[in-house]
């Protein structure tokens, strides 16, 4: 067995930044509290909360400033809150509010659509963009997409056509 203080100094890189002078962060670490009153800054006023905030477990107070353009609404609200109930190193946490974006898009899409507007979907996923400096993996995704809308029209069709030849053809058992 060898002898870990023998083996750490032949370590490459070991100990570079025991030198306070070589690290530069060192004069922060150990800041006076006056010092800190010195640096002048002050910590911002508190934002009003006037809609719902969710806040991690982690942190006791709120942070002085937050978004609030989109509060927790609908299913993917609902999501959101359950997630907020769990620690931010949990995957508790983190999934449910992946799938809580995904769901609240769908969210807009029908409220969208409940207001008489039909979302412009190509402006909102960048397409003027992905046109000027992407325009091969634009028009490759598009017909992808449009190959895989005409395989599930076609196929939608086959069964619509299939339930109806199935339900207009005479029942033998009946005598007839």
């Amino acid at each position: 067995m060898q002898n870990t203080e023998d083996t750490g100094t032949r370590v490459n890189g070991r100990g570079v930044d025991a030198d306070p002078k070589n690290d530069p962060t060192y004069p922060i670490r150990h800041r006076l509290p006056a010092e800190e009153a010195r640096s002048g800054w002050v910590r911002p006023a508190q934002q009003a909360v006037d809609v719902e905030v969710l806040r991690s477990i982690e942190y006791p107070e709120m942070t002085a400033v937050f978004g609030t353009s989109t509060p927790p609404a609908g299913l993917s609200g609902m999501i959101r809150r359950a997630a907020f109930a769990y620690s931010e190193s949990s995957y508790l946490h983190w999934l449910p509010l992946v799938l809580a974006d995904r769901i609240n898009v769908v969210e807009g899409i029908l409220d969208d659509l409940r207001r008489g507007r039909l979302p412009n979907g190509f402006a909102e996923a960048g397409g003027k963009a992905q046109w000027r400096y992407n325009r091969r993996r634009l028009i490759g995704g598009t017909l992808v997409r449009a190959a895989l809308a005409a395989v599930l029209i076609a196929y939608v069709r086959g069964r619509v056509k299939g339930n109806c030849a199935a339900d207009s053809q005479p029942n033998d058992q009946d005598g007839g």
